[in-house]
């Protein structure tokens, strides 16, 4: 199967779904492979269909795991099958991605320069990873991860857009599991493929309107190598290292990370 085959069966297909991907397959550093129908991620679940629904019953979705703040769920709650555990771990007080309003307005009434779309994101990757509420988000994220220990449940996580909050939250995972930085990088930035007729869409509107926040709000919604170079860098400034970060801030012991690698690795 090539890289493009293997991308596409990684996005699933769902109707109103954005963003939606598979984190099984991706091999660890000593040979094993992340199990597939066991964990996903995603952008928002306020518009999924009923067909959406039956297929995530069917895929096995016992658990969903909502990074978003408070206002937006309000705004927009998620819609999961029957029977399916909410999760609500907000990262943030606020969307500070400005994912959530710019959805809604397309161009928002956002509390920063709208012409500094990309240092504004570099501002949030630093927040991500020096917050006292986005630590303790993701310390609870491992908890439930932990939790997701049958075999056939499936545990979902996501933010509005499926990529900072959730960008982060995948790093975090699969680095604990012994995935390579380089294919955890990989994963992050196949938001770009996953979104990229819906961002487009979004930016065709913006030009209409007012053509010179395009290339704001294109840094807004979409990932960076930057973005993510960032949250490395404070991490290595503050921690040491990723590895320390996710055992001394997060809080992760190894007996955790080794349980974490039964429950998800074959």
């Amino acid at each position: 199967m090539d890289n493009a085959t293997k991308q596409t069966h990684r996005i699933l297909d769902l109707e109103a779904g954005i963003n939606f991907r598979e984190l099984g397959g991706y091999e660890t550093a000593a040979g094993k492979k992340v199990k597939y129908h066991k964990i996903i991620r995603s952008a928002g679940l306020d518009k999924l269909t009923d067909n959406d629904l039956n297929f995530l019953s069917n895929y096995g979705l016992k658990t969903d795991v909502d990074f978003r703040s408070q206002t937006e769920i309000d705004k927009s709650p998620d819609r999961i099958p029957t029977g399916t555990k909410y999760v609500s771990l907000p990262v943030f007080r606020e969307d500070l991605t400005e994912a959530s309003q710019i959805e809604d307005s397309v161009i928002p009434e956002i509390d920063f320069d709208p012409t500094n779309g990309y240092e504004h994101m570099l501002d949030v990757y630093k927040e991500i990873v020096t917050e006292d509420q986005s630590k303790k988000a993701y310390r609870n994220f491992f908890d439930e991860l932990l939790g997701n220990s049958n075999d056939s449940d499936v545990l979902l996580f996501h933010c509005s857009a499926g990529k900072d909050r959730t960008g982060m939250g995948a790093v975090f995972f699969l680095y604990t599991l012994g995935v390579p930085l380089p294919t955890i990088k990989q994963d992050y930035l196949l938001t770009n493929q996953a979104n990229k007729g819906y961002v487009a869409n979004i930016l065709k509107q913006v030009e209409k309107r007012d053509a010179s926040l395009v290339e704001s709000i294109r840094a807004l919604m979409t990932v960076s190598e930057n973005y993510l170079a960032v949250a490395e860098s404070v991490i290595k400034e503050t921690s040491g290292s990723l590895n320390n970060y996710i055992r001394n801030e997060l809080h992760v012991s190894e007996n955790q990370v080794s349980d974490l690698q039964k429950i998800y690795l074959q």
